[in-house]
């Protein structure tokens, strides 16, 4: 299990990639149902079956590294990479639209602690991977498939957003008790400026 950074997982930076290449044949699958004004225009696929579920393993110790994200109430199924942190601590957030990654920093997800999730909300060509994020509600089920072929599952809890500037560290990343989980995207609104959104969207799971 690797050691928690309080600011290991803050994304202010790392959404304001915005202006990357999306790759080609994304792996990550979402409905769109309205695009956001950062969007050139929306984009709808078809979520793929999911894959079947393993045994879960024990939660809390030492886990195998998260290898795919799903959740079936917004029809997302997508690889999960891989993230480092920048030399300031920040996130880098994911070059592709398409894929989700987790803050390879802190805890895999089951392990105890925050383990993070990031992804980002859309792209010049439309909706991403977490574009769908604010549509969760407390309850919904998310499931983190494991390299090792195990599976743990989460329950989202509330969904928050904050502006990137005010992220309130201890409350988001702070490990607390037992096994959590946060999935992290952009929101609100949009700084043509910048280039970037200027909060947070985050939800919570255990």
């Amino acid at each position: 299990m690797r050691a928690t950074s309080r600011a290991a997982a803050t994304m202010a930076a790392a959404c304001a990639v915005l202006t990357a290449t999306a790759a080609s044949a994304p792996a990550a699958t979402a409905t769109a149902p309205n695009p956001v004004a950062a969007a050139a225009s929306p984009v709808t696929a078809t979520a793929p079956s999911p894959v079947t579920a393993a045994a879960p393993s024990l939660v809390g110790r030492d886990v195998a590294d998260p290898v795919r994200l799903r959740i079936p109430a917004i029809g997302l199924s997508t690889p999960v990479i891989p993230l480092r942190l920048n030399a300031r601590g920040k996130l880098i957030a994911p070059k592709r639209f398409d894929r989700v990654g987790w803050n390879r920093s802190g805890p895999e997800p089951g392990e105890l602690g925050v383990a993070v999730i990031a992804g980002h909300v859309d792209s010049k060509k439309g909706p991403a991977v977490f574009y769908r994020l604010r549509d969760l509600r407390a309850g919904d089920r998310v499931h983190v498939d494991r390299a090792d072929g195990t599976t743990v599952t989460f329950r989202i809890t509330r969904l928050a957003r904050y502006p990137k500037s005010r992220i309130p560290d201890r409350q988001v990343y702070g490990s607390g008790k037992g096994t959590q989980l946060r999935l992290i995207t952009c929101g609100g609104p949009f700084d043509r400026g910048r280039r970037s959104y200027r909060d947070n969207v985050v939800a919570f799971a255990r």
